[in-house]
């Protein structure tokens, strides 16, 4: 299973709000919040912006999401790597 991470970076004093998302296997890629959206939707774009920018072969039809531990991002997943009990 691939999840992908998803993390928000405040403004600082040279460069706006971000969104970055990344993978444990190393794949990342930040974006400016785009305020135009909702927080969640928002990390979403992230996460759209990761599979573009990588040239990714992943529907996202089916994500799945849940909030980060850190209560800083969320944690994307898809709908085929669900637990068959």
């Amino acid at each position: 299973m691939i999840a992908i991470h998803t993390r928000y970076i405040g403004a600082s004093n040279t460069r706006g709000s971000r969104i970055k998302a990344y993978t444990t296997t190393g794949l990342t890629a930040t974006i400016n919040y785009p305020h135009e959206y909702s927080f969640e939707v928002c990390h979403f774009q992230a996460v759209k912006a990761l599979v573009a920018k990588h040239s990714l072969d992943w529907s996202l039809d089916n994500m799945r999401h849940g909030d980060s531990s850190d209560g800083k991002g969320y944690t994307f997943c898809f709908d085929a790597s669900k637990v068959q009990a």
